[in-house]
């Protein structure tokens, strides 16, 4: 957090986008906790609210569209032979297709607040060959609503920011599950209105 914290000291606004960059991609980067981070230093009166958060919304855009346009380019054998060394795992690429044949395009939304599935998913989208109009409508809408969320989050706690990894570990299940609960909900609605509206 020492490398992140001087990142953000030094370059502002700028830091946060090259981070989140780096961290959607797959580099070993704590996103949560730098975006609570960033919240706190909002909290504090270093940066402010909406700067932060459309700086770390184009860090996620960038890094997500950067994914997407790797696995459109690259194909699966690029993420099975490189994907390791960005902590994405074999065992991890296959659970997330998994979750990406049963929830197709709305794991772009809810993928960023499951460990691990956020690095994958874009790649995944360009794999399976989504059309970018698609893609951007889930993907983008996803980022936002998880900046916010965090940086929100860091703003809020203020000096207890630091007890955010310890949550995200011990209680990201009970989050997790209502926001797909939610997102299912959701879906349903929409198909059974776009039916009946026909």
């Amino acid at each position: 957090m020492q490398h992140l914290s001087g990142l953000i000291e030094h370059y502002g606004y700028f830091g946060i986008i090259m981070a989140l960059i780096g961290g959607i991609v797959g580099l070993p980067i704590p996103d949560e906790v730098l975006l609570t981070y960033v919240g706190y230093n909002v909290y504090q009166g270093k940066m402010l609210y909406l700067p932060a958060l459309m700086s770390a919304f184009f860090g996620a855009f960038g890094g997500i569209t950067l994914s997407y346009l790797l696995g459109i380019k690259l194909g699966l054998p690029f993420l099975k032979k490189f994907g390791p060394k960005f902590h994405m795992t074999e065992e991890r690429v296959e659970r997330t297709r998994k979750l990406f044949m049963k929830f197709g395009p709305y794991l772009l939304i809810i993928g960023y607040f499951i460990p691990g599935v956020r690095h994958v998913v874009a790649y995944l989208s360009g794999i399976n060959g989504y059309k970018y109009r698609r893609f951007a409508l889930f993907a983008y809408s996803g980022a936002l609503i998880w900046c916010f969320t965090f940086i929100t989050l860091g703003r809020t706690l203020g000096e207890n920011w630091m007890h955010v990894g310890a949550y995200l570990s011990r209680y990201s299940t009970y989050v997790i599950l209502p926001l797909i609960v939610v997102c299912l909900l959701l879906f349903t609605y929409w198909r059974k209105t776009r039916v009946f509206g026909k």
